[in-house]
Order: structure tokens, then C-alpha cells, then sequence
């Protein structure tokens, strides 16, 4: 029975993470590009400005919700993930190089994807029973299409519960786990025999601190995402600028290798990787799993921002995936190419390959660091999922009532992913994460030109009338 479900599962994971949906989400992100005149090149600086002045600003949010940059700080917990670390390296291993070339492309289209459900979920929020604001895919749906597609924000929030657990909380702790057992084992503080216990402690913990978090509400939540995002993404950022800059003199032979490897990847990679479809492929599909852009998740935690302007806070939506992608991503693939760590072409990598980048610069004491920043990345995705899957359920039921019980539920499965092997589960959240693209590109395409009116009305009116 086992074996059928995994056969099953793999012939709708190639589907949902192939070539048409891959298509379906860079065509919906091109459509959303043009219709909007590329809105993530055009206010880039009023994005950095708008930014900016909300990072250094200290106001209060109001009644059930929560200040904007505490927002995108909790959408970017969600998203800067294992994904980055690992993501990346696998990208690199069975794309080659060329891969980071089109993990660009699809984060330049997926600002712009990103920057509309943000709009849209802003626009189309309500108030529920306890006066927090709720929005995202399923509201956007609901308030903005006719009643004949509310069908699709039932099936986006019935995926959405359904990958919450695997992709949003077991896999994290898992990855969590390996990092410090790593790292222990490197001081010879930890043995393969006590692992087990360890691990099982280590999970009982994290279920009380994700408990604990999600449980005191969005508030909670956005305060310790505004501490917790910044500070993960500073340390990672320095020990990668760190290495990049210790192995400058491969800097040029890199980018040359991106670039060239892009369109001829049989070059670059020995011929191992012989089609430049499989390098776009890797590189969009891991790009867009990365930062989410066309899943409509991240929208969730931006409907909760106590702002009354979408589209300014929907220029929030460009940033997270201007910093997930643009900056962390890139960040993961020079540190794994200047490093110059062996790389097996066409096969599968994870993680290590990434931190034998920092090992090869650093030596083995820089495990503790980047088991530091794997558990910082892993723990902000969980807390961000939370969020996400208790929304989900929230609409499903029409209540939120269900919000508790569901939150201890989830943070129990902390114990399950720090106990278990994860391989099944993973690539069945993974499959359901896809499918929650389906509703959300359909309703994106029916509601651009909404985005577009929001966009003339709140941005281009008001430069022209001063």
C-alpha cells in the first residue's frame, strides 16, 4: 500500500513541480509583469524607501494586527527557509550553474507575482469573530470573484492544511535536528547512540516554543519574526559575504559559469548537464519554491498588517522576494561556487553541499555557526506556516475557534519530525504545496485587473496630481 501511495505521489509531484506548472507560474508572473509595466523596476526606490522608513519607525500596530514591517518580517519566515540553503545547492548539483541564471529570472517575475497577491490580500481582507484581520488567497476568492470560483479558495485552504504539517513544520525540525547533531558530533559531544534521545528532547522543546509563540497570536508571532528574520538573515549574509571575499579571485570564472552555463550548460559542467532546459527547470522550480511567489501563502501574513494602503503594502511583497532570492539565494550559490567544494553534476544535494562551502573557508568550527543559521531559517519557516495553516482552517470551518486546537496539533508534529525519517512526508507536502498554486495563479489572472486599477489609483494618480 506504502509503495502505491509513493508511486502515486511521484507521478503528481513530477506534474505539479514540471514543466507545464512551471510554465503556467512564469506565464501568469510575464502576464502580471506587462499588465502592471513592471512594477518592481518602475517603484524599486519607493519600495527601498518605503522599506526603510518603516525599519527604523516604532509605532504600535492596532487591535489584531500588526505593524507592516512585522508583516514581510513573518512572510519572510515563512519562505527564508531550508530552501535557500538546500534548494539552492540542489539547484546548482543537477542544473549546474546556469541554474542561478534562472532562479534570477523567475524572482524578477515573482517580485511582481508576489507584489499582487500582497495587494490583493490587503484589498480584500475582513475582520474575524476575535477583530483580527484575515486575509490571503481564500479571501481574495471569495470577496473578489463571482460565487461560481469560491470553489477554488475551499481547495487552496484544504491543500493549504494539509501541507502545513509536512512542508511548514516536520521537515523544518527535521533539518533543525541534523544541523545540531552535526555540529555535536564535530565536538565530539554528542555520540550516535545518545542521538536518538537527544533528538527526541530536542523535538519535545521545540513543540513547547512553537506552542508558546503561536499560540499568543498574530502579535506574538510578529514580534518575535521582527527580531528573529533580521538577525538569521544578517549572520548568514556575513559568513557567506565572508567567503565570497576570501576566494575573490574565482569571482569572475563564477559569474562567467552562471551566465555562460545558463545557455550552454554541457560546458560548464562536463557534459553531465547537457540540456539548458534541465538547468531552467532546476533554477525556476527551486527559485519558486524558495520564495513562494505564485503560492500565495505570503499574502496571509501581509493581510494582517495595520496599514490602510494594499498597494504600498503590497511593494513589501517586492522586498521579500528581492531579499529571499536575490540576496540570500545568490549568497548560497557563491559561497557553493567561489568555495570551489567539489560538485557532482546530475546528481542530488542537500544542505552539506552548502556548508562544505563554509567549511572549506572556515574549517570545521564554523559548523556551530551555520548550525546557528539552519536552525534560525528552519524554526522562522515554522512559526510562518503556523500562521499560514491556521488561517487555512479558520475559512474552512468559518471559525476560530479551531485555531488552538489546531496550533497544539501542529506543534506536536515538531516531535514527529525530530524522531522520524521524512522521506514519504516530504514529498507529499511538497505535492500539496504545489497543488495550492493551482486556485491562487487562476485568481490572480481573473483579478489583474483589479491589481492594475489599485495600482493607477493608489501610485500613478497620486504622482501625477503632485
Amino acid at each position: 500500500m506504502l509503495q502505491i501511495v509513493e508511486q502515486i505521489n511521484a507521478y503528481v509531484n513530477a506534474f505539479i513541480w514540471g514543466l507545464p506548472a512551471i510554465v503556467c507560474i512564469i506565464g501568469v508572473g510575464l502576464y502580471l509583469t506587462l499588465r502592471t509595466r513592471v512594477i518592481q523596476i518602475r517603484k524599486f526606490p519607493l519600495m527601498l524607501k518605503t522599506v526603510l522608513g518603516r525599519l527604523f519607525r516604532k509605532d504600535d500596530a492596532g487591535h489584531g494586527s500588526i505593524t507592516p514591517f512585522q508583516a514581510v518580517c513573518t512572510a519572510l519566515a515563512g519562505t527564508v527557509g531550508t530552501g535557500n540553503i538546500a534548494g539552492v545547492a540542489g539547484a546548482i548539483a543537477i542544473g549546474g550553474p546556469g541554474a542561478v541564471f534562472w532562479m534570477w529570472c523567475s524572482a524578477f517575475l515573482g517580485m511582481c507575482t508576489k507584489f499582487s497577491e500582497v495587494t490583493l490580500a490587503v484589498h480584500f481582507r475582513e475582520r474575524n469573530a476575535n477583530g483580527e484581520w484575515v486575509g490571503g488567497p481564500m479571501y481574495y476568492i471569495k470577496n473578489g470573484l463571482h460565487k461560481r470560483w469560491h470553489w477554488l479558495a475551499v481547495a487552496f485552504s484544504l491543500f493549504g492544511v494539509l501541507t502545513v504539517f509536512g512542508t511548514g513544520n516536520a521537515t523544518q525540525v527535521n533539518t533543525i535536528v541534523a544541523s545540531i547533531d552535526s555540529a555535536l558530533f564535530s565536538y565530539g559531544l554528542l555520540s550516535e547512540a545518545s542521538a536518538g534521545t537527544f533528538n527526541l528532547i530536542a523535538g519535545v522543546v521545540m513543540a513547547g516554543l512553537i506552542a508558546l509563540i503561536l499560540l499568543g497570536g498574530i502579535k506574538r508571532i510578529g514580534t518575535v519574526a521582527e527580531r528573529l528574520v533580521p538577525f538569521m538573515a544578517l549572520l548568514y549574509i556575513v559568513l557567506a559575504v565572508g567567503v565570497i571575499a576570501l576566494n575573490y579571485q574565482r569571482i569572475p570564472g563564477v559569474f562567467y559559469s552562471i551566465f555562460c552555463g545558463a545557455f550552454s550548460p554541457r560546458s560548464i559542467t562536463g557534459g553531465v548537464v547537457g540540456s539548458f532546459f534541465v538547468s531552467m527547470k532546476s533554477g525556476v522550480s527551486r527559485g519558486i519554491f524558495s520564495n513562494e511567489a505564485g503560492l500565495g501563502t505570503g499574502s496571509i501574513a501581509h493581510a494582517c498588517a495595520d496599514t490602510e494602503d494594499a498597494v504600498k503594502q503590497g511593494l513589501f511583497g517586492i522586498f521579500e522576494v528581492f531579499v529571499d532570492t536575490i540576496l540570500i539565494c545568490t549568497m548560497t550559490a557563491l559561497v557553493i561556487l567561489c568555495s570551489g567544494v567539489g560538485i557532482q553534476y546530475g546528481e542530488a544535494a542537500g544542505a552539506e553541499l552548502t556548508i562544505q562551502g563554509f567549511i572549506s573557508t572556515y574549517g570545521s568550527g564554523v559548523t556551530i555557526f551555520t548550525a546557528i543559521a539552519m536552525c534560525s531559517f528552519a524554526f522562522s519557516t515554522i512559526l510562518g506556516w503556523g500562521l499560514y495553516g491556521a488561517r487555512c482552517i479558520e475559512y474552512l470551518f468559518h471559525s476560530n475557534k479551531v485555531t488552538k486546537p489546531f496550533m497544539v496539533v501542529y506543534s506536536l508534529v515538531s516531535i514527529v519530525g525530530a524522531t522520524m525519517d521524512l522521506g514519504l512526508i516530504w514529498s507529499i507536502a511538497e505535492t500539496f504545496n504545489g497543488l495550492m498554486s493551482i486556485p491562487n495563479l487562476i485568481a490572480l489572472f481573473l483579478l489583474s485587473g483589479t491589481v492594475v486599477r489599485l495600482v493607477r489609483e493608489r501610485l500613478e494618480e497620486k504622482s501625477d496630481s503632485r
